[in-house]
C-alpha cells in the first residue's frame, strides 16, 4: 500500500534512490540538481543506506567514478544539470560504449550562454545521440516512478545501457506536489539485487574495460550498442506493466491524452504537458477535438508507435524546449516529422520552439497553438513550419 506525501521532484528522486540503496553514488553539486545528492547524503549520514557516497571535485569526476564503480560490478549513479552535464560529456560516451547499466538523474537546465539557471532541454538534447536511454517526466510523481524503474530497464540482460532520468529544473525539481510513494520493501523487491555477469572484480573472468579500439573493432562496438537499443522499447513496456501491477500507475513509451478522436495534436516533452492538458480540457468542453502526445521515452525514439498514434490527426504542432540550429526546428521536431514522413502521414505539421531559459508557458499559449493548427487545416497549408512561441521579436 502506497503512502501519500508532499515532495519536491528532487526529494522524490532522492527517496527513490534511498529505497533502491545503490552501491556507489559519486556527486558534485550544480543547480538545480544539487538537492538530490544533498538529500541522499543525509540518508547516508543517518545510516538509512549503506551506499558509498563519494564527494568529488567535478562533474567529470562524478561520471568517471560512476563508470569505474559500474565496471567493477557495482550499481552506480550520479546526478547533474546543464553545464555539469557538459563537463562530463566525454564520459557519457564511455559509459554507453562499455554497455554499463548506470543511471544519471538529470535535472534539465539551460546551457550557457548566456548564463541561465532555469529550465529548458538543451542539456539532455545535446546528449541525445550519446548512446544513453533517455526518459522524461511531466511531474514529481513521474520523476519518482521513472527512477524506481530505471535500473530494471538499464540492467536488463538484453539492454545493458546507461539510463538518463530527466525532469524539468525548478518547475518539478523544486516545486512541491502531492505524490504517492511505494513502501520501501516494495521498491527493494521490484528493483532487486544487481547481479552483473561480467565485471572487473570477477577473478573467474578477466576482462578489459575501455581499451583502445582500432579500426577493426570500433564499428562493431557501435553496432553492438545499437543492438542493445533495439530491445529497450520492449523492456520499458515490460517493466512498466510490472510496475503498474505493483503501484496502480500505468506508463508506456508515451502518454496519449484525449488523442483517440483528435484532429489536432500537440507533441511535447516534460512539465508543459500539464499546462497543455488544461488547455485541452477547456477546449474539449467547447466541443473541439484536440489532444496531446507526451513523450516519455525519447531515446531510443519510438518512431513507429508515435506515427501510429498520430495517424488520424489532420494537424500537429511539435513543441521543442531546445533549439536545433538547423534553420528547420528543434530535435524533437526532426524526429517526429521524420517518423510521420516514413509512415506516409498526410497531416500538416509545424515545429514550435518554446520555453527556452524557463520562459513561461500558459494555458492561453497552448490554446493559441491549437487555434493556429485549426487555421492550418482551414487553409490546407502548414504555413510557417518553424516558429517561436512567446518571444519578443
Amino acid at each position: 500500500m502506497g503512502k501519500r506525501d508532499r515532495l519536491s521532484g528532487n526529494e522524490a528522486v532522492a527517496i527513490a534512490l534511498r529505497q533502491i540503496n545503490p552501491d556507489v553514488f559519486p556527486a558534485f553539486p550544480i543547480t538545480p540538481s544539487t538537492e538530490i545528492p544533498q538529500y541522499f547524503a543525509s540518508f547516508v549520514a543517518n545510516g538509512q543506506v549503506d551506499t558509498e557516497f563519494i564527494p568529488v571535485e567535478s562533474e567529470h569526476s562524478s561520471m568517471s567514478a560512476a563508470i569505474g564503480a559500474s565496471a567493477a560490478g557495482a550499481r552506480a549513479l550520479t546526478a547533474t544539470s546543464s553545464c555539469g552535464m557538459a563537463y562530463m560529456w566525454e564520459e557519457l560516451y564511455i559509459a554507453a560504449s562499455n554497455r554499463l547499466p548506470l543511471a544519471l538523474a538529470l535535472v534539465n537546465r539551460a546551457l550557457s550562454g548566456p548564463i541561465n539557471i532555469n529550465c529548458d532541454h538543451s542539456d539532455s538534447m545535446g546528449a541525445r545521440d550519446s548512446g544513453w536511454i533517455q526518459m522524461y517526466a511531466e511531474n514529481n510523481q513521474e520523476a519518482y516512478d521513472n527512477m524506481v524503474q530505471a535500473f530494471r530497464i538499464s540492467e536488463h540482460k538484453d539492454v545493458r545501457l546507461p539510463i538518463m532520468i530527466c525532469q524539468d529544473g525548478f518547475i518539478t525539481s523544486h516545486a512541491v506536489e502531492n505524490i504517492e510513494l511505494l513502501e520501501d520493501a516494495e521498491v527493494k523487491g521490484f528493483v532487486g539485487e544487481y547481479e552483473p555477469e561480467n565485471y572487473l572484480l570477477n577473478p573467474e573472468c578477466p576482462m578489459a574495460v575501455g581499451p583502445y579500439s582500432v579500426t577493426d573493432f570500433y564499428m562493431e562496438a557501435k553496432r553492438n550498442q545499437a543492438e542493445g537499443m533495439k530491445h529497450v522499447e520492449k523492456v520499458v513496456l515490460d517493466v512498466a506493466k510490472e510496475f503498474a501491477e505493483m503501484s496502480g500507475r500505468e506508463y508506456g513509451l508515451f502518454e496519449a491524452y484525449k488523442l483517440e478522436d483528435a484532429d489536432r495534436a500537440v507533441v511535447m516533452i516534460g512539465s508543459a504537458a500539464g499546462t497543455t492538458k488544461d488547455a485541452i480540457d477547456k477546449l474539449r468542453a467547447q466541443g473541439e477535438k484536440v489532444g496531446l502526445l507526451k513523450i516519455r521515452l525519447y531515446r531510443p525514439f519510438p518512431a513507429e508507435a508515435i506515427a501510429e498514434a498520430l495517424k488520424n490527426v489532420k494537424a500537429v504542432a511539435v513543441m521543442d524546449r531546445a533549439e536545433g540550429y538547423t534553420n528547420h526546428g528543434g530535435p524533437l521536431g526532426s524526429d517526429v516529422m521524420a517518423a510521420m514522413f516514413r509512415a506516409r502521414s498526410t497531416a500538416l505539421a509545424t515545429n514550435i520552439i518554446y520555453g527556452l531559459g524557463g520562459r513561461d508557458v500558459r494555458v492561453e499559449d497552448m490554446e493559441q497553438v491549437f487555434a493556429d493548427l485549426q487555421t492550418m487545416i482551414d487553409n490546407d497549408d502548414a504555413g510557417e513550419t518553424y516558429r517561436y512561441m512567446g518571444i519578443r521579436e
